[in-house]
């Protein structure tokens, strides 16, 4: 029987870092950019509105405990002459 691999998605963000220590099971690297991507946009929903400015990263190991890939969403706002009422 092959191998099926087990990823954990470890998130860190204005919270600080979370440790993912289920993780889920991927056959390639489209189906981990895919899961990242959404984790990341569905962070961003929450804890982006409202917000000036943040940054919210995936870091994604795999079942060996090995850093495959780093994931990282930057937002920041800058007002130009910009008089509030």
């Amino acid at each position: 029987m092959r191998h099926m691999p087990r990823y954990f998605f470890d998130i860190h963000n204005g919270d600080g870092p979370t440790r993912d220590d289920h993780g889920i099971v991927l056959t390639s690297r489209e189906r981990i950019l895919h899961e990242t991507s959404r984790l990341l946009l569905d962070i961003a929903r929450d804890e982006l509105p409202g917000q000036s400015r943040g940054e919210i990263a995936v870091f994604v190991r795999d079942d060996a405990g090995n850093e495959v890939c780093h994931t990282q969403l930057s937002f920041k706002t800058e007002w130009k002459n910009f008089e509030e009422n």
